[in-house]
């Protein structure tokens, strides 16, 4: 799927707004991402960053508004249309099979995509592409010496990379990354920061993250969302000099 090429934003974003009720979580947010863009959505708890997310890869429909991607209208396709399209995120609470090794977490989240399904009694090993595709994803995660562990003995910091390695699984245009350091330490965030700075260029990266140091370690521009609006926008330099944003921070923590 990357190697797919359309002229234009990866994903605009027209007025987007998400009601529950009377409550309006997300209130006419609007912003373009390009090609192979690393953007930070950055903003306090309760700032609508996580509704958005879903509304972008399609868990929630928009109230209002509309979603292009790389052109095309995306606004009322469901979510497995998008993951078809080259959409890929990962969600705060890990959401992985516990019980399975790492290996077969991977390469189940290689097949997912497949327009071949499993044929019953066919020996996984068989299938030739997906076994070397979940190969590549276990040693370019440094997991391989790890693959044959069940997921629930393995560390929070370990499970992190593997929710990354499964949504990469899927060869995604665009990557959405939900607080993915949230519960590591610091020296775990720190890898997988480093991770992530090594994945494909050609990948778009959208990742939100409450943690500024994350934040600001990781993203070429930011996107401030409070009170589910949007805020503002701009590099790292100008969004930490920012007086707004500083206040909005210095109060949340």
């Amino acid at each position: 799927m990357m190697g797919q090429t359309c002229a234009g934003p990866c994903l605009v974003l027209e007025n987007v707004s998400k009601d529950f009720g009377g409550l309006r979580a997300v209130d006419g947010v609007s912003l373009t991402i390009e090609p192979g863009e690393r953007r930070v959505l950055m903003g306090p708890n309760g700032a609508g960053k996580t509704t958005l997310f879903n509304v972008i890869s399609g868990v929630y429909s928009a109230s209002s508004g509309r979603i292009l991607y790389f052109g095309t209208d995306i606004t009322n396709l469901p979510p497995h249309r998008r993951a078809a399209l080259g959409m890929a995120r990962t969600y705060q609470v890990t959401n992985l099979f516990p019980k399975l090794t790492v290996a077969e977490n991977i390469l189940m989240a290689c097949q997912a995509l497949e327009k071949t399904k499993f044929v019953m009694f066919r020996p996984l090993s068989s299938y030739r592409r997906l076994m070397d595709r979940c190969n590549a994803l276990l040693k370019e995660f440094g997991l391989w010496e790890k693959r044959g562990e069940l997921v629930k003995n393995l560390s929070h910091g370990d499970q992190r990379q593997i929710e990354v390695a499964l949504a990469l699984a899927e060869e995604p245009r665009l990557l959405l990354l939900d607080e993915p350091a949230a519960g590591l330490s610091s020296a775990e965030t720190h890898e997988l920061t480093l991770l992530l700075k090594r994945l494909d260029p050609k990948i778009t990266i959208l990742l939100i993250e409450h943690d500024m140091d994350v934040a600001f370690e990781f993203a070429e521009r930011i996107t401030v969302l409070n009170h589910g609006k949007f805020l503002t926008e701009g590099t790292k330099e100008e969004i930490r000099n920012n007086p707004t944003v500083q206040e909005i921070y210095l109060g949340a923590e």
